[in-house]
């Protein structure tokens, strides 16, 4: 998202500038920066404080596709003047798409103060409960979605504190216009923000304008989506990432500021800026996101920078030993391009912990780009039936990059998830060249559970981890019959995904039970078994996975501790459901038969008594049972 307020007249920008569109101009390469964050559709929306009763003075412009941005500037610009900028970039991660899902959402009234127009970064994990308040309350939302019915609730509330305002400007007297006048100038949108928010349970920044020249940027209690904002003397700017706002306005890093969680930034009709602290977070702890900072922001942040290089740096004595400290018979590679700076850093690695000044016999370390992106396309966000075809096609590799059957190829990645492009393509490219031995590494943990507050990774069985570690279970013996007396660890097998499942529908909220699902079993265990699935038929070259692990994680992320793809600790009660819901529809689809209709009695008494015990009392790091 990126949001604009000027501070000045038109004529101002246009007497220093050259140009009144000076504000339109720079919401455009706002956007432009922005572009990685969203390649679907692109939305813009303009409020201007001149305009006089009859004619347009909110205006919103939608477009789909990868080229939405340059459509939309290219065919509006008059109907943009305005003081009030907001744009949007959508990537859907609720599997809806078309124009009707682009932001900004527009709600009409014939008052200025109840015109409302939203976006944001954002997904709700009850949006269920959510629609179930508004329908009580006797509305009718058009469209089943939480961006409609977020605009519907939101919009309700702004009408009551424009009612309230009416009620108060009538008993002091007032009459005709100079109501009116008196509701735009005292409108307090943190009143709309708190009787709004506080029902919602989800990762967000929210962002809003009314007719009337309020605007607000509003951050999640938990601070799990990113917001950045920048004011001077003539605008006031917010971004999803803080490189966006030094890029387009030329400004250094201290220059920006992050809005804090639970806080909103109050922009009034007048020009005035306030932070309110709007929600709070019970246990006043912040799970800022971690995989923003391993992927989805842009790498040219100041801190994210420094920390992918730190992420590839602390894998060194692992790859290390899986080459077998062979140096001079290993190319080192990255697969493009969010994996370019962690790669950086694993050189750096490698070459500090090599004698001669990081040389070895007067050999530096052998880098080489192996992997080549032919066309700019992100399997990871497609939809799953075009994901398998896509991702065979995407990438190529460099011939004759190294020495077939005599050099290690080691190649980082940011990540792995689904392990679709791994199994579809790269893999079976990489064995092409005949390297002695693959070692893929990944500067992130193994990803072992869905993402609800706003990145595409919603259903259990994508995620090659969670089908690693059903599969092991699957193929291992159930737990020791009659086995009152045996450790509760030792539960396992079918017997461990039938307690899971049950626990799921006796306590969806209690804690998140699916986590218990990789308890048997070691990181080691689990990697084998991920390159047994990912590994095309066929293939000759020995694969060995490296992942980041989990304590590696916060020391190169101190600031964002929101682990909860990694770990399963999510930081609110709405997205320990989903996930517990996620697996009890799996079973449900899968192992329905075994599941709920289990006739081994002894196998139901058994599990009866060899629950799993708490794991919230483990380490930090639930993958250090080596």
């Amino acid at each position: 998202m990126a949001m604009i307020r000027l501070l000045k007249p038109l004529e101002y920008y246009e007497r220093k500038y050259g140009t009144w569109a000076w504000g339109f101009n720079k919401l455009y390469l706002m956007m432009e920066k922005q572009h990685n964050r969203g390649q679907e559709g692109a939305g813009i929306a303009t409020v201007s404080l001149t305009k006089a009763p009859g004619t347009e003075y909110m205006f919103r412009e939608k477009a789909e596709g990868k080229d939405a941005i340059t459509e939309i500037f290219s065919r509006v610009r008059k109907e943009m003047a305005g003081q009030l900028y907001m744009g949007h970039l959508r990537y859907s991660t609720t599997g809806k798409k078309g124009l009707t899902y682009v932001h900004p959402f527009l709600r009409r009234n014939n008052w200025r103060a109840k015109n409302l127009c939203l976006c944001g970064n954002f997904n709700m994990t009850n949006i269920d409960e959510v629609f179930k308040a508004l329908t009580e309350q006797g509305q009718s939302p058009r469209i089943y979605s939480d961006s409609y019915i977020t605009l519907e609730l939101m919009g309700h509330r702004l009408d009551r504190e424009a009612e309230r305002l009416y009620e108060e400007a009538c008993m002091k007297g007032f009459k005709g216009t100079d109501i009116t006048d008196y509701i735009e100038d005292h409108i307090e949108m943190q009143n709309v923000l708190r009787t709004t928010m506080c029902h919602y349970d989800g990762g967000y920044v929210m962002c809003g304008m009314t007719g009337s020249g309020e605007m607000f940027a509003m951050r999640d209690p938990w601070g799990i989506r990113p917001a950045f904002y920048y004011r001077n003397e003539e605008i006031i700017a917010v971004a999803s990432e803080r490189p966006v706002l030094q890029t387009t306005f030329d400004l250094q890093t201290d220059d920006v500021r992050e809005l804090e969680p639970g806080n909103a930034l109050l922009i009034r009709k007048s020009g005035s800026v306030s932070l309110q602290q709007i929600t709070h977070h019970p246990l006043l702890t912040s799970h800022k996101c971690s995989f923003e900072r391993i992927y989805f922001s842009r790498g040219s942040d100041k801190d994210i920078y420094l920390e992918r290089k730190r992420l590839g740096e602390q894998l060194t004595p692992v790859i290390m030993q899986s080459i077998n400290y062979d140096i001079p018979n290993t190319v080192f590679s990255y697969i493009p391009n969010t994996a370019e700076v962690s790669f950086y850093g694993m050189t750096d690695g490698i070459r500090k912990s090599l004698p001669y000044g990081g040389r070895l016999e007067g050999a530096d370390v052998r880098i080489e780009k192996v992997v080549w992106k032919d066309i700019k396309l992100r399997t990871f966000i497609s939809d799953g039936t075009e994901r398998n075809d896509l991702a065979a096609h995407v990438y190529d590799i460099t011939y004759g990059a190294l020495r077939p059957h005599e050099d290690n190829l080691v190649i980082i990645d940011d990540s792995i998830v689904r392990g679709t492009t791994l199994k579809e393509s790269i893999f079976k490219i990489l064995d092409r060249l005949r390297p002695k031995k693959i070692v893929m590494v990944s500067s992130s943990p193994q990803i072992r559970y869905p993402d609800y507050y706003g990145i595409d990774m919603s259903r259990l069985e994508e995620l090659c981890a969670f089908r690693a570690a059903i599969e092991l279970n699957l193929t291992c013996c159930s737990s020791q019959e009659g086995g009152g007396n045996e450790r509760p660890r030792q539960l396992r097998g079918k017997d461990l995904i039938n307690y899971i499942y049950r626990k799921c529908k006796e306590a969806p909220l209690a804690e998140n039970h699916v986590r218990h699902i990789y308890e048997p079993f070691t990181v080691e265990e689990i990697n084998r078994k991920i390159v047994e699935i990912l590994r095309p038929e066929g293939m000759k070259t020995p694969v060995e996975l490296v992942f980041q692990s989990i304590e590696g994680l916060h020391k190169a992320c101190p600031d964002h501790r929101g682990d909860w793809y990694f770990t399963g600790h999510y930081p609110t009660p709405g997205g320990i459901r989903l996930c517990n819901e996620a697996f009890i529809k799996y079973v449900e689809l899968n192992y329905k038969d075994y599941v709920w209709n289990c006739s081994h009695l002894e196998c139901q008494e058994s599990i009866g008594r060899t629950a799993p015990e708490s794991i919230e009392n483990e380490s930090e790091d639930p993958t250090s049972r080596s």
